[in-house]
């Protein structure tokens, strides 16, 4: 399973790009494909229940979802379609409003939680000054250290009786 989720973090990775001035943003026909969603009307339709969340959350939809056009080949001729820029946001909220039947919808509620909390904590981390920010790095080591000093522990505990990984 963890390969999986290791594969899955790399398809929404994959996708992502990177403005200019740093900004990052995905393509909703792009973030379609990677959810598994074969039909861009089903799609659409968890785009607008996204929009309406985003709205009722005070926040301004065109600045999440930002509408643009492609041309595509179409036959023999090209053709606008239309295609959205997400933020990591609008993406978190299709993910929130796609279909739970499927496994790739929660890899990737996961993955926008994780990587939007991960955004704050930068954020917040590099208002800090540098004393503070030395603070901060290490109660983080020392919170590791500790998961590290517990791991291996209970790694000799299995290691000692030879029983296999159950939970307790």
């Amino acid at each position: 399973m963890s390969e999986l989720k290791t594969k899955e973090y790399k398809k929404f990775e994959s996708i992502k790009h990177i403005r200019n001035d740093g900004s990052e943003f995905w393509n909703a026909r792009e973030l379609s494909d990677a959810l598994e969603y074969s039909q861009w009307r089903n799609f659409s339709k968890v785009i607008e229940r996204a929009m309406i969340a985003c709205e009722n959350s005070g926040y301004d939809v065109f600045d999440d979802f930002a509408e643009v056009s492609k041309i595509v080949d179409a036959g023999a001729t090209s053709k606008p379609i239309k295609d959205y820029e997400l933020s990591r946001y609008a993406c978190y909220l299709i993910v929130q409003n796609g279909d739970p039947r499927k496994e790739v919808i929660a890899l990737g509620q996961t993955y926008f939680a994780i990587q939007t909390y991960r955004q704050e904590v930068a954020d917040h981390f590099n208002q800090l000054d540098e004393d503070r920010r030395r603070l901060v790095v290490r109660g983080d080591i020392k919170q590791w250290n500790q998961l590290l000093a517990e791991t291996a522990h209970d790694a000799g505990k299995f290691a000692q009786t030879g029983k296999k990984y159950s939970r307790d």
